[in-house]
């Protein structure tokens, strides 16, 4: 791996870490402390994370990738962050529907383990191709 790919991955990594913060504290502050119900704390809390790692990515992961059209790369950002989650769920119904492991322990590891591990896979990739892609391949601003 590249030193400048490594770097990317590095920073890729600490706004994900950052984001998810965002999503599992907002997620229980809403929850616990304001008594939203469950999914409606869920969507504000995706949103919220969402936001927070588009603004890692696009201004210190893929800082001298960004283009000059910020509602093209949140749009495509959000765009795959959903199909990311997808993937999450993908794995969770495999275990379940296919495989027939319905624990908690096999829940959380084909979502939070092997599906997130796909899902974060898929997002550097997208993130990386599509949505901050170099320069170069950049589409041009009308």
């Amino acid at each position: 791996m590249s030193p400048v790919r490594l770097g990317e991955a590095a920073r890729f990594g600490v706004v994900g870490l950052a984001a998810y913060g965002v999503d599992v504290l907002l997620f229980n502050a809403l929850l616990l402390g304001a008594g939203t119900p469950s999914v409606l704390a869920k969507v504000v809390s995706s949103a919220a994370a969402i936001a927070v790692a588009f603004a890692g990515s696009r201004w210190w992961t893929w800082r001298h990738r960004r283009g000059s059209r910020i509602g093209r790369e949140y749009a495509l950002f959000v765009l795959f962050s959903v199909l990311a989650g997808g993937i999450q769920v993908g794995c969770l119904l495999v275990s379940r529907d296919v495989l027939g492991l319905r624990s908690a322990v096999a829940d959380n590891v084909s979502a939070n383990v092997v599906g997130m591990a796909l899902a974060t896979l898929f997002r550097f990739w997208t993130f990386r191709t599509y949505v901050f892609p170099p320069r170069e391949r950049a589409a041009p601003v009308t």
